[in-house]
């Protein structure tokens, strides 16, 4: 059986990260497209071969011949489309975040147990070889006792940033439910807590340092994690230089990543150094949806479901309160 996919939006993220993804695998095509710019609807269908496209995003979720909805819209209309797509009883694959609160989470994800329609989050880097890998090697256990955890994502400004009344949705918290942190530091909260569990106690604050819009552009955290493992994180997206590291702190030796970068994973034990390379898969989103296909056909599962998306959100809540 063939997975027919419907995607409401086409923006940047559809291009190549994600859209070209779901024909390129066995058992799954997408099948229809829209946007409420009818123009654009029509122009990707025709760039990307699909077969239906509507101007409607409404009509993606009632076409018959579209079993799985994958929202791909700004976070302000996701819970909008779940609940539709719940609703109409087809399970939904939202972006990330999922939604712009922990409250719109918590409302797609009651809506969903109810009704028994699976809902899964674009957090992709569960199903990366590369954070596998780092998933891997602590489970070894050759760090030996964690002690810490630390993680800075620094970014310098972008260049629409400096633009008043031409600032992206990102950076509009009535849209994006927050700035840049929401839409990027969520990926990495999300592997964080799938690679050491979900947070026992957070403690942090955000400030909008820069004055550059309305959204707050400067996070510090510490956040406990099973294992006593505390992560110490800062984020910054007015940074004068960028930065994308996580290093981990063990008893027996220490390993480093990056989130974004594609660094390689070095290990560092007093015995020897280690160095794990990866390439950035063409589509990044694909092992991911791949998962998604394997569970709609019966033999897996897709590891970022609706709750832990949640529970992400709920920490970003806490964080930028």
């Amino acid at each position: 059986m063939t997975i027919h996919w419907g995607m409401i939006g086409t923006g940047d993220v559809t291009e190549l990260k994600s859209g070209p993804a779901f024909s390129k695998i066995d058992g799954s095509v997408l099948h229809a497209v829209a946007n409420r710019t009818p123009e654009k609807a029509k122009d990707y269908a025709r760039r990307h071969c699909i077969a239906r496209y509507y101007p409607d995003p409404m009509d993606v979720i009632r076409d018959p011949e579209v079993d799985v909805v994958y929202v791909a819209t700004p976070p302000d209309v996701h819970s909008d489309y779940a609940l539709a797509c719940i609703e109409a009883g087809k399970p939904v694959y939202l972006e990330k975040p999922m939604a712009r609160t922990f409250a719109e989470c918590q409302l797609i994800n009651d809506a969903a147990s109810k009704a028994g329609v699976k809902v899964w989050v674009a957090y992709y880097r569960r199903s990366l070889e590369y954070f596998l890998k780092v998933k891997e090697l602590i489970g070894e256990g050759t760090l030996g006792r964690i002690k810490d955890l630390r993680m800075e994502q620094l970014f310098p400004a972008r260049h629409e940033d400096l633009a008043p009344g031409k600032h992206p949705w990102r950076v509009i918290p009535e849209i994006s439910g927050g700035g840049y942190f929401h839409d990027m530091g969520c990926h990495a909260l999300d592997i964080v807590f799938d690679i050491f569990g979900d947070p026992q106690k957070v403690e942090g604050m955000s400030q909008n340092l820069g004055k550059l819009y309305e959204a707050d552009d400067t996070v510090d955290a510490i956040i406990s994690l099973p294992g006593d493992v505390a992560l110490k994180a800062n984020w910054s997206f007015v940074a004068r230089e960028g930065k994308d590291r996580v290093e981990i702190l063990g008893k027996n030796g220490n390993l480093s990543f990056s989130i974004f970068s594609f660094e390689p994973i070095r290990l560092s034990l007093s015995s020897e150094e280690k160095s794990y390379d990866f390439e950035r898969p063409a589509h990044i989103q694909q092992d991911h949806i791949q998962s998604i296909v394997d569970e709609l056909h019966g033999r897996g599962l897709c590891p970022s479901t609706g709750e832990n998306a949640a529970t992400t959100s709920l920490v970003m809540d806490h964080l930028c309160s």
